[in-house]
């Protein structure tokens, strides 16, 4: 299949709508139909603000997370209108992918 490998990145942090933005975005994936989602926690990265953030003891709320999934076209629409109208402020990378499986 044709379509859009989507990778959020943010703090963990960042909350929306009284919960975690990762929580969040995963549930709202779900209910858009998206196929799959993985959340997947950083050991240190750096944003456009050039500071660094670590996962370290006295630094996990500082911890990078990375949300990624692979949608349809159509999927892609819905989920980023979702984004825009719930006010998500997120940075994400948008790539074209031909996914699917392989194997019974």
């Amino acid at each position: 299949m044709e379509g859009y490998q989507l990778t959020l990145f943010f703090q963990e942090t960042q909350h929306h709508a009284h919960r975690p933005l990762a929580d969040w975005l995963v549930e709202t994936a779900r209910k858009l139909g998206v196929a799959g989602c993985t959340v997947l926690r950083g050991e240190e990265g750096f944003g456009r603000s050039r500071r660094l953030h670590l996962a370290r003891f006295f630094e996990l709320a500082e911890q990078p997370v990375e949300v990624t999934m692979a949608l349809s076209a159509d999927e892609l629409v819905r989920f980023m209108e979702t984004l825009r109208t719930e006010n998500v402020k997120v940075f994400y990378v948008k790539v074209p992918v031909e996914y699917g499986i392989v194997g019974d």
